[in-house]
C-alpha cells in the first residue's frame, strides 16, 4: 500500500511540476501554442521513454541502493524519521519534467507571426527570332536615318536591333517563364522557357546569322516549334511572340497550320514585322580600304499572312520600321497579355523552443539544488 502511494505522489508531483514550469510560456502566447508548427515531430516519440526514467529514478532506484542485514528493524520502524526522506523523489520528478521540455523543444515548434498572400503576374513566353538572310538589312534608328551615318561606320542590322530589343526586354521581366526559337530554313530552340534570364541574354547576345541556315524563312515550322516548347505549360496564359522581316517559304509546316496548332494549345500569337517590303541598305561586304560597302536590296513581307495568324490565335499584329518602333511594340505586346496569377505566401516564422528551454535548464537546476541542499545526495 506505501508503494502505491509513493507511486501516486511521483505521478501528481511529476505534472505538478511540469504544469507550474508551463504556466508563464503557455500563458503569454496561447494563440501561438495554438497555431503552431513543428518542425521535427518525430522528436516527440521520446517522451514515450519520460514514464521509464522518472521510474527508474524514483521507485526504481531503490533496488540498487546498497543494502545492509539486520537482525531486526524494529527499533527503526519506530525510531524518528528525518522530513528530507519524503523529499527523495522530487528529483526524479524534476528531472522528468525538465526532459518533457527539452525533447517539445527538439520537435522545434514554430509559430506563424506574419503571413502575407502575394498575387504575382506571370505569363510564359516564347520568342521566336528569324535568322534568315534578310535579317542582314540596316536598321537605322529614327535619329540615325536623319542623318545618314557616316561611309565608315558599320550600321545596325535588324538582328543588331533585335537582339538589343529583346535583351532589353528580357531585363524587363521578373515571374515570366521565357525561351527563344531562332528559324531560317529550319527552326531551332535556343532555349526553353526559363526563369534565368542572365543565360537567356547570353545566348540571344551570342546569336548571328551564320550560326544556321539563312537561305529561307521557315515561319511556319519556327510557330510550331514554340508551340510544342509550351504544349507542357501550366501557366494560364501562353504567348508566342514572332519577329520576322520576311515572307514565308520553306519549312515542312505551313504558317496557318502552325496557327491553327497554337489556338488549339491556347497560345496567342503576336507578330512583329521588321520592314514593309521597301527597299533597304545591305552590307555587301568592304571595300579596297576594308571600310563596309552597302547596296540597295527588296525583301518580299506578307503583312496579310502575319494579320491573320494573330487574329486566329487571339493575338495582335505590329510593324517595325525602327527601333523605336520594335521596342514600342515589345512592351505594348507584354502590356496586352492575360497575365495568369501566381499565388505566393511569405510568412514571417518564430522559433518557440527557446521558451521550453529555459523551463527545462531552470528545472535542472532545481533538481541540483535540492539534491546537494535537502536531499543531500549527489548524483
Amino acid at each position: 500500500m506505501t508503494r502505491i502511494l509513493r507511486a501516486l505522489a511521483v505521478v501528481f508531483g511529476t505534472v505538478a511540476f511540469l504544469t507550474l514550469a508551463a504556466l508563464h510560456p503557455v500563458l503569454s502566447q496561447t494563440d501561438a501554442w495554438n497555431n503552431a508548427t513543428w518542425m521535427n515531430p518525430w522528436w516527440l516519440l521520446a517522451l514515450l521513454a519520460v514514464p521509464w526514467m522518472v521510474w527508474r529514478m524514483t521507485l526504481g532506484a531503490d533496488p540498487r541502493v546498497p543494502h545492509l542485514g539486520l537482525s531486526t528493524l524494529a527499533p527503526l520502524l519506530i525510531g524518528p524519521r528525518g522530513w528530507r526522506t519524503r523529499l527523495r523523489d522530487v528529483p526524479g520528478m524534476l528531472r522528468g519534467a525538465a526532459l518533457v521540455f527539452a525533447i517539445v523543444a527538439l520537435a522545434r515548434p514554430q509559430n506563424v507571426l506574419r503571413g502575407e498572400t502575394a498575387e504575382e503576374r506571370g505569363i510564359d513566353i516564347v520568342i521566336v527570332l528569324d535568322l534568315s538572310g534578310s535579317m542582314r538589312a540596316v536598321m537605322d534608328s529614327p535619329k540615325t536615318a536623319a542623318v545618314p551615318a557616316p561611309r565608315a561606320a558599320r550600321r545596325p542590322t535588324r538582328l543588331d536591333v533585335a537582339k538589343e530589343v529583346i535583351v532589353d526586354f528580357v531585363s524587363r521581366r521578373k515571374t515570366d517563364r521565357m525561351g527563344v526559337v531562332v528559324f531560317g530554313r529550319a527552326a531551332f530552340v535556343l532555349s526553353p522557357p526559363t526563369l534565368d534570364y542572365a543565360l537567356l541574354t547570353t545566348l540571344v547576345q551570342r546569336m548571328d546569322l551564320d550560326v544556321i541556315d539563312g537561305n529561307g524563312t521557315a515561319i511556319g515550322d519556327a510557330v510550331g516549334t514554340g508551340v510544342a516548347r509550351l504544349r507542357r505549360s501550366t501557366a494560364r496564359s501562353k504567348a508566342i511572340i514572332l519577329l520576322t522581316d520576311g515572307d514565308s517559304n520553306a519549312g515542312a509546316i505551313s504558317p496557318e497550320y502552325s496557327a491553327h496548332l497554337a489556338k488549339t494549345q491556347a497560345v496567342r500569337v503576336y507578330t512583329v514585322q521588321i520592314g514593309n517590303g521597301d527597299e533597304v541598305d545591305v552590307q555587301d561586304g568592304v571595300d579596297l580600304f576594308g571600310q563596309p560597302r552597302y547596296v540597295r536590296a527588296n525583301f518580299p513581307v506578307n503583312p496579310e499572312l502575319l494579320k491573320k495568324m494573330a487574329s486566329d490565335t487571339g493575338g495582335e499584329a505590329f510593324v517595325a520600321n525602327d527601333q523605336r518602333a520594335l521596342e514600342e511594340s515589345m512592351h505594348t505586346i507584354l502590356d496586352r497579355l492575360e497575365k495568369s496569377r501566381i499565388v505566393a505566401q511569405a510568412a514571417t516564422m518564430e522559433d518557440l523552443f527557446p521558451r521550453l528551454v529555459i523551463p527545462a535548464v531552470l528545472l535542472i537546476v532545481l533538481e541540483v539544488l535540492v539534491r546537494l541542499v535537502l536531499v543531500r545526495r549527489f548524483p
